[in-house]
């Protein structure tokens, strides 16, 4: 799908505030009311924009354990992969789930638990009983740096 410049400003403001209402939409980057629907309608209708949501405060929430863990299996097999991989989506914590390469784990899971005690009933009870998982390394935050949710634009190049 090619991108114009109004396209790109459309996608930017809409990461940027995703209750934008189409006025203010419109107004911004410099387009009247209907067609600027017309481009946001095409650019979901797409698939370029998957989603609309809220983001919430993790600690707000009382989710102050970030942890980061590797996941090692015993066979690199597409049905223990898919098996694996249906166990994690089922679980509420695990915020994101990478197969990796160039680590000695074979998947990367970001999950949030409220405490050190939770993790290690999640850990113990969940992540550990998964058929096929023969290692779990896993880190902890101390302390966010940066934290995104806006994908960069700039590589786009103008038409």
């Amino acid at each position: 799908m090619k991108l114009d410049r109004i396209d790109r400003k459309i996608l930017a403001a809409m990461q940027r505030n995703g209750r934008i209402s189409n006025l203010e939409l419109a107004e911004l980057v410099g387009l009247s009311p209907t067609p600027c629907s017309r481009r946001v309608k095409r650019l979901e209708e797409s698939g370029l924009i998957s989603a609309h949501v809220t983001l919430l405060d993790q600690s707000m929430l009382g989710l102050k354990l970030t942890a980061y863990i590797g996941i090692s299996m015993d066979r690199h097999t597409p049905d223990r992969f898919e098996s694996f991989e249906a166990r994690v989506r089922e679980f509420p914590e695990v915020m994101e789930c990478s197969v990796v390469t160039g680590q000695s784990a074979d998947y990367l899971l970001k999950a949030v638990v409220p405490d050190m005690a939770y993790y290690e009933r999640f850990l113990l009870g969940k992540l550990t009983r998964i058929e096929g998982v023969t290692g779990v390394h896993s880190s902890f935050e101390l302390r966010r740096v940066v934290q995104r949710t806006e994908l960069p634009l700039d590589h786009i190049a103008n038409p």
